[in-house]
């Protein structure tokens, strides 16, 4: 096993049930939900954290999100699409991951 718990998530070394694949990046369902609808959009390729990433993989992020927020059909009624960066910006792994959030009102400011 590797390193990295994301990147064995994304090559199927540990089982988790995607919600979508694409070329870019891959959701999952967060195992610890902070909202009724709650994923995890991984990227494909390991980067490190947002400081570290090219904008293809960021677009290659945002690009699977609205796909689907869309398929979910929670695009009409809102959502919060984040990316945590380090320590303090709340990064727990590291691995460039979006959190994509719906089903409750988002408050603001959120942390």
């Amino acid at each position: 096993m590797s390193n990295c718990l994301f990147c064995d998530i994304v090559s199927g070394k540990i089982p988790s049930p995607h919600c979508l694949d694409t070329e870019d990046a891959v959701v999952i369902r967060d195992i610890a939900p902070a909202a009724p609808k709650h994923f995890l959009v991984l990227s494909r390729r390991h980067v490190d954290s947002l400081n570290d990433a090219d904008s293809g993989v960021v677009a290659g992020l945002f690009e699977a999100a609205t796909r689907w927020a869309r398929a979910e059909g929670f695009d009409r009624e809102g959502y919060r699409a984040v990316i945590n960066v380090l320590e303090l910006g709340g990064q727990t792994v590291p691995h460039l991951h979006l959190h994509l959030l719906a089903g409750r009102a988002m408050n603001w400011p959120p942390g």
